[in-house]
């Protein structure tokens, strides 16, 4: 699943350490995420959502995974 996360931090500027504590994970949970490697939870996805008052859906993209 793709994501927004990364260029949302950034235009509020705040460091991975910093949205990592806003949305009560790890530094290294938000280094996964924004490289792709880790699919959130509901409950981050909602907590994300809140932080940068976007929906859910402007900030993950589902792609279909091919045959």
């Amino acid at each position: 699943m793709d994501n927004a996360v990364r260029e949302l931090r950034r235009e509020k500027n705040w460091t991975q350490e910093e949205l990592a504590q806003k949305v009560l994970v790890s530094r290294q949970t938000i280094i996964s995420l924004e490289q792709g490697r880790y699919d959130p939870s509901i409950q981050l996805a909602f907590r994300l959502s809140r932080i940068f008052k976007k929906t859910i859906e402007e900030i993950f993209f589902y792609r279909e995974e091919e045959d």
